[in-house]
């Protein structure tokens, strides 16, 4: 027999629904979750707290002509089950399946793509005024949760809504988490209005008290004070009224009816923006996500990482772990994930010297310059999709006055499932056209260690960036190696051509050499580790000599390292020499396995190997003996 989620194609078919059919539709959408999530991958405490919150808004909203903007676009798994996608749901993060994250080009109904934290606010004001400057009466909803509203952008969009009062709900999913705790100030206050009964016992006395006075023009002005008074003491939720914000709440995250009473009160303030204070549970209906759900915020597809490896976050964890052990001016800092870039082991020890600053990468970054300003050393541990919003941090308060910061890159290349939002593919080209910065990339886990060793000994802006999954099984060497700045490694000689890669790309750049090897090419391959400064004389040697070279970077092509190789090759005077670029292209890479797209954009050893091929064709030649 059908469920009721079976006969949901759209928001339209919401609207006759029973609480009983609401409540049997909620528990069906987590279970089409988790059993997705279990074999696809992907986001499912997040999502598993938002099913009720979701239902109400397109209950009550009429999307898509009403604008519903999600924040993070992570937690919207339900919203796409709901949104006519429910037969496209089993593909959800699969390669050419739906994406993870709300996709403009996807759905009608995914009004703005985000993969990205603390945006709905300032997107949701921008269709606010486009609304109005045409004339329209439409709804504007921002859902912002996830720790989103610790992001700074999130309070000078709040900033500018209120000074302008234009009609604009912002719904906060206040779930208490971001990947991890939210920290700060403002999480406290949340935390407050969560666990104090007195705040909602304060709220209704006052509003009886106040009603109740007499309506004199003299003595309403004075209860209005009184009741602005007492609200200021005892109810937090001033704090949105000072901004400009009418503020409803808490409301019960997981009681669909008392969320469309408050959906319905707020629909009458229609001259102010207005904030929906919801309390939800992460990773609500299912117990292991609920306790923890830490854990639960992302899943991999079919535990597919080895579990017996070392993943490079847990190496670069370790390394500072022992380097803080060592050296009392090692300080590290994180933009609300110390769990999922091994900085959780430093805390444990050394919790006054871990600092997890939120959702906030450009704050992050100047606390660390003002940190290395009075003679510390501040590992700044950020993923590389995410260092891009603190560009002209790096550039104006490191680089600039030549800060010694160091810039742990996770997830450097390609990420996989979480797809165009997510992909590492542009550090290389924005950290390199910076003065005075470092940009290394170990070939493997153990000379990842070695790296950050080297970078907290190099007294300037180091950037050491290193991929998603797990490391090589060689192990580590217990003592640390400063390795010199600038230079390269050759790990296989040849005379026909050289192969130059970085990073995870120095794998496959070797084992595609030696597949060449048996077909009569005789390649060096290059182990660059320096994208900035490159191993000019290094490099400059073999094209003067093979005049073949071919770069491999999981990178933009477009200001990459192969791009500054070929700048160095062609400012060199050597004439007659061909570069051959490989790495990612003018465009998003889009969601799939790391190892199909790799495939896809020639970083395997085989793309690697047709590459040369049909760039030098002149080498290829039959060798006797050699397999067929």
């Amino acid at each position: 027999m059908p469920g009721v989620l079976d006969r949901v194609n759209g928001p339209q078919d919401l609207k006759g629904l029973t609480r009983p059919e609401l409540e049997q539709l909620a528990a069906e959408i987590r279970e089409r979750i988790l059993t997705t999530v279990a074999t696809n991958g992907g986001h499912l405490a997040s999502n598993l707290g938002v099913v009720e919150l979701t239902i109400a808004l397109h209950r009550f909203f009429d999307s898509p002509r009403d604008k519903i903007v999600w924040d993070v676009g992570h937690q919207t798994y339900a919203h796409k089950l709901l949104t006519g996608r429910r037969e496209l749901f089993s593909t959800i993060r699969q390669y050419e399946g739906i994406s993870g994250f709300t996709e403009r080009a996807e759905s009608p109904h995914d009004h703005f793509g985000a993969g990205h934290a603390s945006t709905s606010i300032s997107a949701a004001l921008g269709m606010a005024i486009a609304r109005d400057l045409a004339g329209e009466s439409h709804h504007v909803v921002a859902v912002i949760g996830d720790g989103a509203m610790t992001g700074g952008m999130a309070f000078e969009a709040l900033n500018q809504a209120g000074h302008l009062g234009t009609r604009l709900t912002v719904v906060l999913n206040d779930n208490g988490m971001a990947i991890s705790p939210s920290v700060g100030a403002l999480s406290k206050l949340f935390l407050h209005l969560r666990s104090d009964r007195r705040y909602h016992r304060a709220k209704e006395e006052a509003a009886h008290v106040v009603t109740r006075l007499p309506k004199g023009p003299l003595v309403w002005e004075w209860g209005a004070r009184v009741k602005k008074g007492f609200k200021g003491i005892i109810i937090p939720s001033m704090f949105w009224e000072e901004l400009g914000f009418a503020y409803i709440g808490p409301i019960d995250g997981h009681d669909i009816a008392e969320l469309e009473a408050a959906l319905a009160h707020a629909k009458e303030y229609s001259r102010r923006p207005i904030l929906l204070h919801v309390i939800t549970k992460k990773g609500k209906g299912h117990s292991p996500a609920e306790e923890d759900a830490v854990a639960f915020h992302g899943v991999p597809p079919n535990q597919r990482q080895r579990k017996d490896l070392p993943s490079y976050s847990e190496i670069l964890g370790k390394t500072v772990l022992r380097l803080a052990r060592e050296d009392p001016k090692i300080v590290a800092i994180t933009a609300a994930m110390p769990d999922s870039t091994g900085l959780d082991m430093v805390a444990s020890e050394f919790r006054e010297r871990v600092f997890d600053v939120g959702i906030c990468e450009q704050h992050a970054v100047t606390f660390a310059a003002g940190l290395a300003s009075q003679g510390l050393t501040p590992i700044v541990v950020i993923y590389s999709t995410f260092l891009q919003r603190a560009l002209d941090q790096i550039i104006h308060d490191v680089c600039l006055q030549n800060l010694p910061v160091v810039f742990a890159i996770d997830r450097g290349g390609i990420v996989g499932e979480d797809g165009k939002t997510h992909q590492g593919a542009f550090d290389l080209s924005y950290l390199n056209f910076i003065p005075n910065m470092v940009v290394a990339s170990p070939k493997d886990g153990n000379e990842l260690q070695h790296l950050l060793y080297t970078a907290v000994r190099a007294n300037c802006p180091f950037a050491l960036r290193y991929p998603k999954g797990s490391a090589s099984g060689e192990p580590l060497d217990r003592k640390l190696l400063e390795l010199p700045i600038g230079k390269g490694e050759v790990l296989r000689a040849g005379q026909d051509m050289a192969i130059l890669a970085i990073g995870v790309s120095v794998a496959p750049a070797l084992e595609a050499a030696n597949r060449l090897g048996e077909q009569g090419i005789d390649c060096t391959v290059v182990n660059a580790r320096f994208a900035k400064p490159l191993d000019s004389s290094l490099i400059l040697d073999l094209a003067n000599h093979t005049k073949r070279l071919v770069t491999v970077e999981e990178n933009a092509i477009a200001g990459g390292f192969g791009s500054a190789v070929l700048e160095l090759v062609q400012n060199s005077g050597i004439h007659d020499v061909e570069v051959e670029l490989i790495g990612l292209p003018d465009e998003f890479v889009e969601h799939g396995p790391q190892e199909l797209l790799r495939a896809k954009y020639n970083l395997d050893a085989n793309g690697i190997a047709r590459r040369v091929l049909s760039s030098f064709p002149e080498l290829s030649h039959p060798v006797t003996g050699a397999k067929e």
